[in-house]
């Protein structure tokens, strides 16, 4: 069986990106109509997707979000990472 290639870093920020947008919209909408069942459930398996894709994000690339630093070992890491301004990507 051939190995699955993984997705590049620019793909993996794109899918973050992608599912933080549909949390996000889930959120605003579910403040204005908080009973709509099928929102909430949108909303819940979405923020999920987007917990995933941070946590593939970090454990491959590094944390995007505090959140995701959790894995920091001996030192504090993340800040070794080029910045936007030094080529990194955001």
């Amino acid at each position: 069986m051939a190995a699955q290639k993984q997705p590049s870093r620019q793909q993996m920020l794109q899918w973050v990106n992608m599912v933080s947008f549909a949390v996000q919209e889930a959120n605003l909408y579910l403040d204005t109509h908080p009973k709509d069942q099928a929102a909430l459930s949108y909303f819940q398996e979405y923020a999920r997707l987007r917990n995933q894709a941070l946590d593939d994000f970090a454990a491959m690339y590094g944390p995007l979000t505090i959140d995701t630093a959790k894995r920091c070992g001996k030192m504090w890491e993340w800040v070794n990472e080029p910045w936007p301004w030094q080529g990194g990507e955001c």
